[in-house]
């Protein structure tokens, strides 16, 4: 009997231990995440309820704010005061579609939400209220990427290498969130349905191109090629490659010919000012397949990019293994053509890297957490991300870049003497029966002292167009409009020739 009442009172006990257990789970180490869940039925009251907290950019300018809706259901509505402007990047908060982009990245900032408690009254009786989000937008540069891309799609990221702050992101075609946030479920599905339908390229408004698509990055995946030598084989730096118009690939008929049909060739030092197709197919033949999917993996491909903003695409570089029996593809992936694949955001990333004398920072929006009352909760510290090169291995593909914007292939874009700009183009065919081309430029200035790292991709142009041609204009405004911002002019003030 005595054993029977042990074994009870031992299970007993075994079975409150697991409800301590469960309660100290719940209460202390899981209790952050039951928090910011939107599954928390009290923070999908307190979004419906109570107006959000303001969305601000760097400069303080308001970028979404709730303001009463009239109906009883949904009494606040949030609206976005420079509409398609920083859609892609802000989203929206829709009562029947929840929260997009940055909204749904820092909801649980920006809902209501019980706050620390700063007074003995406070503990007794706890304050609700929202927190305020200011980001490093600059909307200035915002615009001007906007009108850059006028009647075109496309997309924009800009960001400063030194702390990976996001300046602009920008993507084309965009929406007014303002339409997606009305109380009444049939205008809001209405809206919805229109802003996700795809156009003549695919892409839906309701989106970001930045982020959420890949292209084949052409030619300015030829830093990557010449990053893997300075790397792993500086003697490929300065061997000299046959002045060929076309290279024979190993165990095919076919060959990889120069854009254009000109003949090309020589060391590091002409082919990637000039763009040289044929000697930058054999140079990734001489680096191998190792050695490329190293170094397109140490930039950043083949994983997901630790930004605050959700719904990113991962780009793609083949593993090496994919290249031991296919050569010819070695070829072709070492100058960007294929099934090479890169976000906007991860051109940029890699052309920041060059900037930081080798180190990504990591990319981010956020800049600090504002209470209520305007006082700072939270300040963003930068980190470092990803360290592909060293110092002394970025000096070596500085002046390689500068000679591209000099005199290379991006000779024509007109840049600035003073701004200094170390820039790749890249123009990528995109298969299709069109003969399409997706442009590409990715840059940094100045090159001495660089404010601003950008790509820009122009997908689905006309076979006669060029990234320098449609890409370079746009990298061009982006960068004098910077740099007079960080002087503390206006984005199209003195020294800059861009003027919208």
């Amino acid at each position: 009997m005595s054993r029977r009442v042990g074994l009870i009172g031992t299970l007993m006990l075994f079975l409150f231990a697991i409800l301590i257990g469960q309660s100290a789970f719940l209460q202390y180490w899981h209790a952050s995440a039951l928090d910011k869940s939107v599954l928390n039925p009290r923070l999908a009251d307190a979004s419906r309820i109570y107006p959000r907290g303001d969305v601000l950019a760097s400069d303080g300018t308001v970028l979404a704010h709730s303001i009463p809706s009239g109906n009883n259901t949904y009494p606040w509505k949030r609206v976005y005061p420079l509409g398609r402007l920083t859609a892609g990047v802000v989203g929206f908060a829709a009562a029947h579609y929840g929260p997009w982009a940055l909204e749904a990245q820092y909801d649980s900032e920006l809902s209501s939400h019980q706050q620390p408690a700063q007074s003995w009254a406070q503990v007794v009786a706890p304050i609700s209220s929202a927190n305020s989000v200011q980001i490093t937008l600059q909307p200035a540069l915002q615009r001007v990427a906007q009108l850059s891309l006028t009647g075109r799609d496309g997309a924009v990221v800009a960001i400063n290498p030194k702390t990976g702050a996001i300046l602009a992101m920008y993507s084309n075609p965009s929406y007014d969130p303002s339409r997606i946030t009305n109380p009444d479920y049939a205008v809001e599905a209405k809206i919805w349905q229109i802003y996700n339908k795809n156009n003549g390229h695919g892409f839906p408004p309701l989106g970001n191109l930045a982020i959420q698509r890949t292209f084949p990055p052409g030619s300015t995946f030829k830093v990557l090629t010449t990053a893997s030598a300075v790397r792993y084989d500086p003697a490929l730096m300065t061997k000299t490659y046959p002045v060929i118009t076309c290279t024979a690939l190993p165990g095919t008929i076919n060959q990889l010919c120069n854009d254009g049909g000109q003949p090309c060739g020589g060391t590091v030092q002409v082919m990637l000012p000039y763009s040289c197709d044929p000697g930058y197919g054999l140079m990734g033949l001489d680096l191998g397949g190792d050695f490329l999917s190293q170094t397109a993996q140490s930039f950043g491909y083949n994983r997901a990019i630790p930004i605050d903003l959700p719904g990113q695409s991962t780009s793609f570089f083949p593993s090496a293994s994919t290249f031991v029996a296919d050569q010819p593809q070695l070829a072709y992936s070492a100058i960007g053509q294929e099934n090479v694949r890169a976000t906007a955001l991860q051109n940029a990333l890699i052309a920041a890297a060059i900037a930081n004398n080798g180190t990504i920072m990591t990319p981010h929006f956020l800049d600090q957490i504002l209470s209520a009352d305007g006082t700072t909760i939270r300040r963003y510290q930068p980190t470092a991300w990803l360290h592909p090169l060293n110092a002394a291995q970025t000096s070596a593909i500085v002046p390689l870049m500068q000679e591209v914007a000099l005199y290379g292939t991006a000779g024509g874009v007109g840049f600035l003497p003073q701004d200094d700009v170390a820039a790749k183009t890249g123009t990528a065919q995109t298969g299709n029966s069109a003969h399409n081309t997706d442009d590409w430029m990715i840059a940094f200035a100045p090159a001495h002292a660089p404010v601003i790292a950008i790509a820009v991709v122009v997908p689905f142009q006309q076979i006669f167009d060029y990234g320098a041609t449609v890409a370079g204009p746009i990298v061009k405004c982006m960068i004098e409009a910077e740099i007079a911002i960080a002087a503390g002019l206006p984005a199209t003030g003195t020294g800059t020739t861009c003027h919208f």
